[in-house]
């Protein structure tokens, strides 16, 4: 799925938006869509915005001045993209973790049905936060690394069912963290690079250009009477939700696994 990535551009775009390079700089919750599969040949952002060739892309700044980190996800924005990204999954045996949860929880079926890259390089307060809740314990949020920091302390703090304990996890490669309802999580404080002092961090300095970490994640539901309410609402929160609509009929149109 690196592969897939990186050549169809979303880690160049990556590079563009956390370096905050001209064109490629967004206000905090703002968002703006790139054809980055053109910055592959090295062209602005102009040139990616006005390119015929590529798949439409949408880049959003999460609550970077709320919780002062430059986390950005990156998501499909026509019905060409998601379904590119959904297939490259499944070939890189996505699938398989897929139905591990289905079987796992006894699940009679489950659609992805949002999927998201995440990137960042520098993070201060983040908040304990879930992405997903109220689905009748039947939607998970899995993510998993794409690109890492050598020598980091742990990435991500996960919080325990009982909410008393708070362990600080790895992003590992091979290993994906399965977060359900109420699955209460957060981004740790990082210092790899700030592109507001233009410092890379004293203990990254010799990284190799600008260090970044991405990391993708999909939540997958099995979706029915008793949530697809609450999972539309789910959808459409805090980011663009171009395809709101799969919500719009029952049953759903896309299964993904049963």
């Amino acid at each position: 799925f690196l592969a897939y990535s990186q050549e169809n551009g979303i880690i160049d775009l990556y590079k563009n938006l956390l370096t905050e390079k001209e064109g490629f700089l967004l206000p905090s919750d703002g968002f703006a869509v790139y054809k980055p599969q053109s910055l592959v040949d090295g062209n602005d952002a102009a040139s990616s915005n006005n390119s015929s060739d590529g798949m439409e892309f949408f880049a959003h700044r999460y609550h970077s001045d709320q919780w002062n980190f430059n986390m950005h996800f990156v998501s499909a924005w026509e019905e060409k993209a998601r379904k590119s990204v959904l297939s490259a999954l499944g070939d890189a045996g996505f699938d398989v973790a897929v139905q591990a949860v289905g079987e796992r929880f006894g699940y009679q079926n489950l659609t992805c049905f949002h999927a998201s890259y995440m990137g960042v390089t520098h993070c201060d307060k983040s908040k304990m936060h879930s992405d997903i809740y109220a689905t009748d314990d039947k939607s998970w949020n899995i993510v998993f690394p794409l690109i890492t920091v050598d020598g980091t302390s742990p990435e991500l703090d996960i919080m325990a069912e009982d909410m008393n304990t708070v362990v600080g996890v790895h992003y590992l490669k091979d290993v994906a963290w399965a977060m359900g309802d109420f699955g209460y999580h957060q981004t740790r404080p990082i210092d790899y690079y700030n592109p507001a002092d233009e410092k890379v961090g004293d203990n990254w300095k010799t990284a190799g250009g600008i260090p970044i970490r991405v990391v993708f994640g999909a939540y997958c539901a099995q979706i029915d009477e008793t949530n697809i309410a609450m999972l539309r609402h789910v959808y459409d929160g805090d980011d663009p939700a171009p395809f709101a609509d799969q919500f719009a009929e029952f049953p759903m149109k896309e299964i993904h696994w049963d």
